[in-house]
């Protein structure tokens, strides 16, 4: 029985409301593409949320290939997508090579921040504030 490989590996990324599909292909050099080829520096305006979404590939010690990433991000703020980025990138990492998964899960971008926002409830202003109490 043959083996077929597939043209690209494929992961989603998630973070509070935002959601990450990752592609990569394996290429010569690293490069990205977010929301139909706008690059890193383009869609991230500051350095930090830059370093954020592209820190799964830079510090991963044990890669031995180089991926050209396009990536569709829907939803949520600029940080969170920033976030979710990352998140997708670790997951299409450990498809594409399995051993690195101890080195990525202890960075911590494997694990999927379930924080989000808390619902409003009746009765209070916002999640848990409450109108002022008064004695008379």
């Amino acid at each position: 029985m043959t083996e077929t490989k597939s043209k690209y590996i494929e992961a989603v990324g998630r973070r509070k409301t935002s959601i990450a599909r990752v592609r990569g292909v394996i290429s010569s050099k690293n490069s990205f593409e977010i929301n139909d080829g706008k690059k890193v520096e383009d869609y991230f305006k500051t350095e930090k949320q830059r370093i954020t979404a592209t820190e799964a590939i830079t510090k991963v010690t044990g890669l031995t290939e180089f991926f050209s990433i396009t990536v569709k991000i829907i939803g949520g703020g600029m940080a969170s997508q920033a976030e979710a980025m990352r998140h997708g990138i670790a997951r299409m990492i450990i498809k594409q090579n399995p051993e690195l998964r101890k080195e990525v899960k202890k960075l911590g971008f494997l694990v999927r921040d379930q924080r989000a926002k808390e619902r409003r409830k009746f009765g209070l202003k916002k999640a848990r504030k409450a109108a002022q109490w008064s004695k008379r």
